[in-house]
C-alpha cells in the first residue's frame, strides 16, 4: 500500500485538529451533553469527511480524557462526577501553588508582550464574567490560563493544567445553565492576577489563585 502524500497527511492532521477542536467545543457549550453517544460514521456524516481522520480526532479526545471509547457500540461523551470535580480542582491547586512557589511563572519577569497579551484576555475573561456570559467566558478564560501557563515555560504543566480546565468547565456548564442569572457570579479576578504576575508578586498571586478554586468549588456546589 502507498503511503500517503505529505499533503494529503497534512490536510488530514488539518481535519482532525479541526474536528477535535469543533466537538470539544460543542460538548463546552452543553450541546453534546454527558452520556451522549455517537459513532465515527455519525461524525463523519455530519462534518461531510471521511472516517480516518473524525477516527484520530476521537480518539485524541479520548486522551485528553472527554470521551470514553465504548466496544462495538462507538464513543460517549464522559460523564464527571461531583468527586470527579472536587479532585481536578485540587489536582490543578497542587500543581499551580507549586508553580508559583518554585522556578515557574514568578522566577523570571515575562516579556512586556507576555504581560500584555495576558491583560488582554483577563480583560476579555473579565468582561464576560460580569456581563455573565458563560459561552463566551469559557473562551477567554482558557485562553487567559493558557497564556499564563505558557509563561511557565514548561509545557507538559502547560497542557495538564489545559486539560483539568477544559474537564472542570464540562462538568460545570450544565449546573451552571440551570441557573437563570450568571451576571456577577462568576469569577472575575483575571486583571487582578494578571496584575499581581507583572508585578512579581506571589503571595498575591497565591491568594487569587486559591480564591479562584474556593469560587469554582462553591459555584456549582460541591464544597471541598
Amino acid at each position: 500500500m502507498a503511503a500517503d502524500r505529505p499533503g494529503a497527511v497534512v490536510r488530514r492532521n488539518t481535519l482532525r485538529r479541526q474536528i477535535a477542536d469543533a466537538l470539544r467545543d460543542e460538548a463546552l457549550a452543553g450541546r453534546l451533553p454527558c452520556g451522549h453517544r455517537f459513532t465515527v460514521k455519525e461524525i463523519a456524516e455530519q462534518y461531510g469527511v471521511s472516517a480516518t481522520p473524525v477516527r484520530e480526532a476521537l480518539l485524541d479526545l479520548c486522551a485528553q480524557g472527554l470521551l470514553d471509547i465504548e466496544e462495538h457500540r462507538g464513543f460517549r461523551v464522559r460523564a464527571f462526577s461531583a468527586d470527579d470535580y472536587r479532585a481536578m480542582v485540587e489536582a490543578r491547586t497542587l500543581v499551580v501553588e507549586g508553580v508559583f512557589r518554585g522556578s515557574g511563572v514568578m522566577a523570571a519577569r515575562p516579556s512586556g508582550e507576555a504581560l500584555l497579551s495576558l491583560r488582554r484576555r483577563a480583560e476579555e475573561a473579565e468582561r464576560a464574567a460580569r456581563a455573565g456570559d458563560l459561552d463566551v467566558l469559557i473562551g477567554y478564560d482558557l485562553r487567559f490560563w493558557r497564556e499564563l501557563g505558557g509563561l511557565v515555560g514548561n509545557a507538559y504543566i502547560g497542557d495538564f493544567l489545559d486539560r483539568l480546565r477544559v474537564q472542570t468547565w464540562m462538568f460545570a456548564v450544565p449546573l451552571l445553565r440551570e441557573r437563570h442569572e450568571l451576571r456577577g457570579l462568576l469569577w472575575q479576578g483575571h486583571r487582578a492576577l494578571a496584575d499581581a504576575v507583572a508585578r512579581h508578586d506571589p503571595p498575591e498571586a497565591r491568594r487569587l489563585i486559591a480564591e479562584y478554586n474556593a469560587h469554582a468549588l462553591a459555584l456549582v456546589g460541591t464544597p471541598g
